[in-house]
């Protein structure tokens, strides 16, 4: 397939983009800085841009088969419910309508997941403009005509990929470790692009 991955130089977006092209697909990496993407592959297309500007955004949607949103900002807000409206609105006028994004677990429904240490010191407290973040960018996917899958992982760990973690489990899960590696999660988002079991749902992964 023909993809778009937004964040690509992210923790999480680095791995999105290697499982992608492991798997054959063709790859356009939007990025701030082209520098900062280390690799190089002949179906790798690197450009450069701001997520937030709607022209350089759609650039680099159109024409593709899916777009894929891996946008982190640390504990700020912003970026990423702002640059994923840029993306869905780009998507709308170009006619791309599979779009895959990762947000995190505690969102929505999900809030029942977790801890008392993430529902109130993190993400009540320290992380409280990311969360927010996230869950304005989930309303813009949720609100959207498009094909769409969230992708909700718990706290990202290093590590190699797994492919053992637990997915699509209910909010009232228990036995969570609340952690997961960044490559299960990227090999989870790439997954969704043949996979069509959570069209308009958003699953959980955790080990």
């Amino acid at each position: 397939m023909r993809i778009a991955i937004f964040g690509a130089t992210s923790t999480v977006g680095r791995l999105v983009v290697e499982q992608a092209l492991r798997e054959g697909h063709e790859v356009t990496a939007f990025t701030r800085s082209a520098a900062s993407v280390g690799q190089r592959h002949e179906r790798l297309h690197v450009m450069e841009g701001d997520v937030l500007d709607t022209n350089s955004v759609e650039r680099a949607v159109q024409g593709q088969d899916a777009v894929l949103i891996s946008l982190g900002n640390g504990r700020k807000g912003v970026v990423r419910a702002g640059g994923t409206k840029a993306v869905i609105e780009a998507m709308n006028r170009t006619g791309v309508k599979r779009l895959i994004c990762q947000t995190t677990l505690g969102v929505g429904d999900s809030r029942g997941n977790l801890n008392f240490l993430w529902k109130y010191v993190l993400f009540g407290l320290l992380l409280r403009r990311a969360y927010a973040d996230h869950v304005e960018q989930e309303e813009y996917v949720r609100t959207s005509d498009l094909d769409w899958t969230i992708v909700r992982p718990s706290a990202f760990t290093d590590g190699p990929r797994t492919g053992s973690y637990r997915r699509g489990f209910p909010a009232g899960e228990q036995g969570l470790t609340l952690k997961i590696a960044r490559a299960d999660i990227a090999d989870f988002m790439v997954e969704q692009l043949s996979d069509t079991t959570y069209i308009r749902q958003a699953p959980g992964i955790s080990h």
